[in-house]
């Protein structure tokens, strides 16, 4: 009895400092969902604006607890669970040719992140973060990506104007890409294909593919579903790259602590991934956890905005705009000519 009676005590005392900032980030998510729900517009965006008008309630000692969890431990659980919504079936339908494509983009997305942050001499972590941003799936990736990133203050203000940039960045390519595929009267699996590796965020990507009618919605969705996988590689070697050497513009302010080799939640991603695969998962149970995956993507996006002040996220200047549009229209030019000029994924 002696231990149990610790064990609650011990559950119940970190309930206690928990609590406060669980509640502020899961109200945010619930305020954010209804504004998307009935007014429209995407549901990242308002959370992260709502977090940050709500920025002085970090403030107080008792609700920054909480809110680093959200934004951290909710976050990784949340990414874990994008595995559930993918099998190696879809991914094996692309065919090798399409696959290795869709690899291209996002190597040439990310090294031109490199290139930019270089040029304006910004820390790499920063090229590699939005990069991926825009290459993989958006404010997933963005989100997932600096979780293994060193924890700096300069980074979380980065983080924060990424999200920001390719959520609105994805918004415009939902309305714009499919009025620019039918004026070029593209196919509709071409289409599909053109949107799942261009659009940033999941939610924009299945919109713009059912704009353009239900093949091109499936093709969309699928080559999407690939861009997700890698993020798990793509994370992988990043936490690698900054536990072995880290940089010498990041060095001076890496975390004295060293990340884990292979993050728990990229394992957690790759096992459902697997488990996803075998077919034994109930629809009712992949939808469920697709459903907890969003809610906790939110709650660490909402999390994330309250740690952050708009005045620090003033500082980051210019270049991380320039940075995302930029890379988005490599991504974008890079794609087309390979659908359209090699005719990647014509039947």
């Amino acid at each position: 009895m002696g231990r149990s009676d610790q064990l609650l005590g011990s559950v119940g005392t970190k309930l206690k400092t928990h609590a406060p900032g669980i509640l502020i980030c899961t109200v945010i998510a619930l305020s954010s969902t209804f504004l998307s729900e009935h007014y429209g517009g995407p549901q990242l965006l308002y959370a992260l604006l709502i977090g940050l008008a709500l920025h002085f309630s970090s403030q107080q000692a008792s609700n920054i607890i909480g809110i680093n969890f959200c934004a951290r431990t909710v976050l990784r659980f949340g990414v874990a669970l994008l595995g559930i919504r993918i099998t190696l079936g879809q991914v094996t339908h692309l065919g090798t040719h399409v696959g290795l494509v869709l690899v291209s983009a996002v190597c040439i997305t990310i090294a031109s992140g490199l290139l930019l942050a270089k040029a304006f001499r910004r820390p790499s972590s920063e090229g590699l973060l939005s990069g991926g941003a825009v290459g993989i799936c958006g404010a997933s990736a963005a989100m997932a990506i600096a979780s293994v990133l060193p924890p700096t203050r300069e980074n979380e203000r980065f983080t924060l104007m990424a999200v920001v940039g390719v959520t609105v960045l994805s918004t415009l390519s939902m309305v714009a890409y499919p009025l620019f595929l039918n004026w070029v009267s593209a196919p509709p699996v071409q289409s599909g294909i053109f949107l799942g590796s261009t659009i940033h965020d999941v939610a924009q990507v299945v919109a713009a593919g059912m704009m353009m009618g239900p093949e091109a919605g499936d093709a969309a969705t699928v080559v999407k579903l690939f861009r997700v996988v890698l993020l798990l590689p793509v994370v992988m070697l990043i936490a690698f790259i900054y536990r072995q050497w880290g940089t010498s513009d990041d060095a001076s302010q890496v975390s004295q602590k060293t990340p884990a080799l292979v993050p728990g939640f990229l394992i957690g991603f790759m096992a459902l991934v697997m488990l996803a695969s075998t077919g034994w998962v109930p629809t009712v149970v992949t939808d469920m956890a697709n459903n907890v995956s969003r809610w906790c993507l939110v709650i660490a996006i909402a999390a994330a905005g309250v740690k952050t002040s708009l005045g620090e996220l003033a500082k980051v200047g210019w270049q991380p705009v320039l940075m995302l549009v930029t890379e988005t229209l490599v991504i974008a030019c890079f794609m087309f000519g390979a659908i359209f000029f090699f005719n990647i994924g014509q039947n």
